[in-house]
């Protein structure tokens, strides 16, 4: 038998079966689109948080205080780990290949000025963060490099100048954090947010005056941006030995920007995974549609298949004949799904813009493919079936 007559019977068959063949095409394209919707919606996720962490660059390296593989504990509590002091970021600064050093230390406090009160973050850093973070000033300056007592001087972030000045010029005037007054020297260029915070409502001040503001002895990290022809092994471990010989044994962290992409992409990618497993929960229920279906077919054209024997049909023409009508179902069950999907992860990015939502072509020929390799799996039995029917039998029950 022709392969385009195995194509003609088939499509011949299913048309034959409007209403079982219908309800069978739903079952999978619902599947499929349940799995493009929910992979969609992961790798949407996938992709935001890491341009989120690859926004400040990547060659960046974090040091936390406490010996921890991911990262430091929260700060506050109590640790029997040395302190990380400021000391210790210069030091580390003073290595080959480190560009800029940014010892961070931040909380929550009130903010005074222009007669007006905003609680905000209060980010303590030092003049290299816009370096390290690819900050910019919008106005002004940023804070100068400590020289002894750092100066009571803070940078606002873009909305916060805007909420407390309005569209009057706050460079010069006088802010209160915490009881302190501090000058405003500079503003800062819009940055978005990071992972939930919003980097455009913050206040910048030295380091040390956070740590004496918030009544603290440990920086919450160290953040450094390195050369990119040093390799970030070598200098992790060269910050490693310099911290060791400070502390007297490792009780920090060293995290590099590729060891943190690694970790979050491979925990993104069984997100993806994850969800668009439970999406394909709903393809099963597709599968038993076929294999109904199919069972019911071999049933009903039993005589039929009988005649096709007794004209010369072998058994593989049989077997290959009702496997094309199951394949056939899947994949055009297949192409509803994948239309239906992609439509309604665009539909919901449309009426949800906050919401990634991504769709590769790998998703959507691994659907297509899932699909066929379901309605395959599904009609091997009722093939079977029908092939080993003996021709005598198959024509007495007409």
């Amino acid at each position: 038998m022709h392969s385009t007559d195995t194509l003609r019977l088939s499509f011949h068959a299913i048309t034959a079966r409007r209403m079982q063949s219908f309800l069978t095409l739903l079952g999978i394209a619902v599947g499929i689109a349940a799995v493009i919707l929910l992979t969609s919606i992961g790798e949407g996720i996938h992709r935001f948080v890491l341009n989120e962490f690859t926004q400040f660059g990547t060659h960046i390296i974090t040091i936390t205080p406490g010996k921890t593989r991911t990262g430091g504990g929260p700060p506050g509590l109590p640790s029997s780990a040395r302190p990380l002091s400021l000391e210790d970021a210069s030091a580390i600064g003073r290595l080959p290949g480190v560009v800029a050093i940014a010892p961070s230390a931040s909380g929550n406090a009130e903010v005074e000025a222009n007669g007006r009160v905003r609680r905000t973050l209060i980010w303590g850093t030092s003049a290299q963060m816009p370096q390290v973070f690819k900050g910019q000033v919008r106005i002004g300056r940023f804070l100068p490099a400590d020289e002894g007592q750092a100066p009571a001087y803070a940078v606002l972030g873009s909305k916060l100048k805007t909420e407390l000045f309005g569209e009057a010029t706050p460079l010069g005037a006088r802010l209160r954090i915490g009881g302190h007054l501090y000058r405003v020297i500079g503003v800062m260029a819009p940055q978005g947010q990071f992972l939930g915070m919003d980097l455009d409502d913050t206040v910048m001040i030295p380091a040390s005056r956070a740590l004496e503001l918030f009544n603290r002895e440990s920086l919450e990290t160290i953040d450094l941006a390195y050369a990119p022809n040093r390799p970030s092994a070598e200098l992790t471990e060269a910050i490693r030995q310099q911290l060791i010989k400070r502390h007297g044994h490792e009780d920090f962290t060293v995290v590099t920007q590729a060891e943190m992409l690694k970790t979050l992409s491979n925990i993104l990618n069984m997100l993806t995974l994850g969800v668009g497993a439970l999406g394909g929960i709903s393809l099963l229920v597709g599968g038993v549609g076929i294999v109904t279906l199919m069972t019911i077919a071999v049933s009903e054209r039993t005589a039929e298949i009988g005649l096709m024997k007794a004209l010369g049909a072998t058994y593989n023409a049989i077997l290959t004949l009702f496997l094309s009508e199951a394949i056939t179902l899947a994949a055009v069950g297949g192409l509803l799904g994948l239309g239906l999907g992609i439509a309604l992860a665009q539909g919901l990015h449309l009426a949800l813009p906050m919401l990634p939502v991504h769709t590769p072509l790998k998703f959507i020929l691994l659907a297509e493919g899932i699909a066929l390799v379901i309605g395959l799996l599904a009609g091997v039995l009722p093939a079977l079936r029908a092939a080993r029917l003996d021709p005598v039998t198959a024509l007495r029950s007409e």
